[in-house]
């Protein structure tokens, strides 16, 4: 199985298991694998979901610290 999509796998069981920059890293790899393969079908759809997740855990992250910011500003306020 691809390495690609078992990053994948391992960050659809546990959201938090896969951090932003591995997320990233992995989607630029299947990419750069993908242009380079022998099986070049198998790693396009490797690539699409590797780009997949790590635009997930991105959003993710971002509606995290969105969260907290707001988190923090109730906490301000009613102090």
């Amino acid at each position: 199985m691809s390495r690609h999509i078992e990053l994948v796998e391992k960050w659809l069981k546990n959201g938090d298991s896969v951090s932003v920059e591995e997320a990233q890293a992995n989607a630029q790899d299947a990419a750069d694998a993908s242009a380079a393969a022998a099986y070049p079908a198998a790693l396009v759809v490797a690539t699409h979901a590797a780009d997949g997740a790590a635009r997930a855990i991105r959003a993710a992250a971002k509606a995290r610290a969105n969260t907290a910011y707001w988190v923090y500003k109730y906490k301000e306020l009613t102090k």
